[in-house]
């Protein structure tokens, strides 16, 4: 039975029941006329409501009076705040929180409680975020919610951006989104204009509510392409943003700076590895430079540090001559392409695929980044070969530095994108790449495929395309069997034109 509260007024003759409700005996009145009680129906009203963020909770309260209908008043309190005198209920839910809230349903012969619990939570709190861009550049944020076992449930039908941030009106030309510390940041070029500069974004990854705003005005060529800021975060510390030229800023996200960079201060190619453990200090940023045709790398804020021409670089950063065509001597020189396996990223020991042309050939090399060997006595990184290293010819490489792709160890394949068809290259083999077979093509002929992610257990992956013909929201999400290519979800016209898709984890 749902406790209830009868509060009776002074005057009246009543004989009190000593449990939590106060009750009348049966031949209780007031002169000669006798008390109307309010009974609410317990199923009307629960104890608990547990509503997402921006829904709208209705109750519709249900009651009898004992004897004969008398004007009743309806009060609800919020938070010990009185909401609403409504007959029902209309809650939106603008924050997170738990509040505890009361329905006071109230006639001439006293008053009936019914307390109950709200809670307001998070609808975004793990899933597949798509930042896109409409015809006229501007961001749009797009939320399906999953988990360990796949979607659960339908994307969310509003623009998560604009829903949650009414006020704000966003810079456009969105181009990469991360998150980091509890925070989702992400970056808008802009038009050029006053009005439409370059952006940097704080979202709260809870609420997507705008947090911080940083526009950047004092610098011509900034024009942010990709984000290299790891998951976790650490005061003072400064990370590379690479722009569409191929240079760099810095950027303190614990001060909102932008700088010009101290550590990768040259041309870099449009492909960054940025990896940590999730926890901890620890990370990684790997680049390749342009200038020289080598890897680069910062660790945990140190470097940059280069493995180049011979492989076991002491951090020197020397031209790759190109002399070792065939990797005599390992020379990496004019590299396509760098990559990092989801499951090794995450790992203490990662590994890095490579791709470099190499005269008339390509070659890849699967590398063990073991080489990353801090030597603390002498202040000094080794990039040191510790056998960890696979090489193949890859002739006709379709590959660019920004083709869309993923990979994985639980199938060793690198899954890449070919306009609207996705091409699986299993890497640890002698398979040429430019022979990677079709796994499955998604949408129309002029479908263009934008972004690819992956679950934990690589089971599933997610991808992204938009439909250049089709007006309005023309993005679109399949999700595939990794192992043999079968679809197993479409989400359709869910965006408009994806630029960058994420795992948004808890």
């Amino acid at each position: 039975m749902m406790r209830k509260h009868l509060f009776i007024n002074a005057l009246l003759a009543v004989t009190v029941c000593m449990t939590t409700t106060a009750c009348f005996e049966d031949e209780t009145t007031i002169g000669n006329r006798p008390l109307s009680e309010i009974v609410l129906n317990e199923s009307s009203v629960s104890d608990v409501y547990n509503i997402n963020k921006n829904d709208v909770l209705t109750i519709r309260p249900v009651y009898s009076q004992t004897n004969g209908d008398k004007p009743v008043t309806i009060t609800w309190e919020i938070d010990q705040k009185v909401y609403s005198q409504e007959p029902v209920l209309t809650y939106t839910g603008k924050e997170l929180g738990s509040w505890n809230c009361r329905l006071i349903l109230e006639n001439e012969d006293g008053k009936t409680f019914h307390p109950f619990r709200l809670n307001v939570n998070s609808p975004y709190e793990e899933g597949i975020t798509i930042l896109s861009k409409d015809d006229k550049g501007a961001p749009y944020l797009a939320f399906l919610p999953t988990d360990a076992d796949g979607a659960r449930g339908e994307f969310f039908p509003y623009d998560c951006l604009g829903m949650n941030n009414e006020d704000t009106k966003f810079a456009s030309y969105p181009s990469d989104i991360v998150q980091s510390a509890g925070t989702l940041i992400f970056a808008c070029q802009g038009n050029g204009t006053d009005n439409d500069s370059p952006t940097i974004y704080y979202i709260n990854e809870k609420t997507l509510v705008v947090e911080n705003i940083l526009h950047i005005k004092e610098y011509d060529d900034f024009k942010p392409s990709i984000l290299g800021i790891p998951s976790m975060d650490a005061s003072g510390v400064a990370y590379p943003i690479l722009c569409e030229n191929g240079k760099t800023y810095e950027f303190s996200t614990t001060e909102g700076a932008i700088v010009k960079p101290t550590k990768f201060k040259f041309d870099y190619a449009q492909s960054m590895i940025v990896r940590d453990n999730g926890s901890g200090w620890n990370y990684e940023i790997v680049v390749w430079d342009k200038d020289i045709n080598a890897l680069c790398l910062i660790y945990n804020g140190y470097g940059p540090y280069y493995l180049s021409y011979d492989f076991d670089s002491r951090g020197t950063r020397s031209k790759c001559v190109g002399v070792n065509n065939y990797f005599n001597g390992f020379s990496f020189c004019h590299m396509t392409y760098i990559r990092m396996t989801k499951e090794q990223g995450s790992t203490n020991s990662p590994k890095l695929l490579i791709i470099v042309n190499n005269g008339p050939l390509y070659q890849k090399a699967t590398i063990d980044t073991s080489f990353w060997r801090y030597n603390f006595d002498t202040a000094e990184t080794i990039l040191a070969d510790n056998g960890g290293k696979s090489l193949a010819s890859v002739m006709n490489c379709p590959l660019t530095e920004t083709t869309p792709s993923i990979a994985n160890m639980t199938y060793h394949s690198l899954l890449f994108a070919d306009g609207n068809k996705v091409r699986r290259w299993y890497y640890t083999t002698s398979q040429y790449v430019s022979n990677a077979d079709v796994l499955l093509t998604v949408g129309s002929k002029d479908a263009v495929i934008t972004g690819f992610e992956m679950s934990n257990d690589h089971k599933r992956t997610y991808v992204s395309f938009y439909e250049p013909n089709e007006s309005g929201k023309n993005g679109h999400l399949w999700i595939f069997d990794t192992d043999n290519g079968m679809i197993t979800e479409k989400y359709d016209n869910i965006s408009y034109q994806p630029v960058k898709m994420l795992y948004k984890k808890k």
